[in-house]
């Protein structure tokens, strides 16, 4: 795995280089957001993103990553308040750890993300149709089909779709969607995980795709 790291303090930089090199894989290091942006690639799997950097805020380059690749994104920074975090997912981030952290702790976060991003599925389990087929959701091709056209979803708004499908007719706790879908038990998330369901209400148009259950979370329509 190739692990993009975006961090202008060299001596914070080469412990993280040195440690993801003893656990097996490749890095590169950008201190500043242009060379980032030229370093990415289509062999970036994960990019590990400082936001204090001397040319560009972090947040920003974020968006303009996210734009070019729906390479998993971690932002990794001394930023701790609920606001920046908010930013950061809302921007496009797939998970956010706070400095100082534990190395072991951000190994597992960056396993969790590359997971997300390369989902396998059993055929059985490939597609779930609902109201009478007119809406389908293939896990395998990480669409939504709706009348027949496929709906613009991110990959955070399909990740919550996807586990909503592996419920069929459940109603899924908040706590559950927010742990699955960034790996975390935050309950700061919850805010964010209403923004994305709110969007992909928007996206599905006039047919409704997800229903909110009172006191609980959310479930499929039909």
């Amino acid at each position: 795995m190739r692990i993009l790291i975006v961090e202008d303090d060299e001596r914070v930089a080469a412990a993280l280089e040195a440690f993801l090199a003893r656990s097996g894989y490749a890095t590169v290091r950008a201190a500043d957001g242009a060379s980032a942006l030229e370093m990415l690639g289509a062999d970036t799997e994960v990019v590990l993103l400082d936001l204090g950097l001397p040319d560009v805020d972090g947040i920003d380059l974020c968006r303009r990553i996210r734009g070019r690749s729906e390479v998993p994104i971690v932002i990794v920074t001394a930023r701790n308040q609920v606001t920046e975090r908010i930013r950061g997912l809302r921007a496009g981030a797939d998970d956010f750890v706070v400095k100082p952290y534990d190395v072991h702790e951000l190994l597992a976060r960056i396993e969790a993300v590359t997971r997300r991003s390369r989902p396998v599925r059993p055929e059985s389990e490939a597609r779930v149709l609902l109201q009478d087929g007119e809406v389908e959701i293939d896990l395998i091709a990480r669409q939504v089909i709706i009348d027949r056209e496929a709906i613009e979803l991110t990959r955070k708004e399909f990740d919550i779709v996807a586990v909503l499908a592996r419920y069929p007719g459940v109603a899924v706790p908040k706590e559950r969607l927010i742990r699955e879908v960034w790996n975390t038990d935050w309950r700061g998330f919850g805010h964010s995980l209403e923004v994305h369901v709110g969007a992909i209400r928007r996206k599905a148009g006039q047919r409704s795709l997800i229903e909110t259950v009172r006191g609980v979370g959310y479930r499929l329509a039909g």
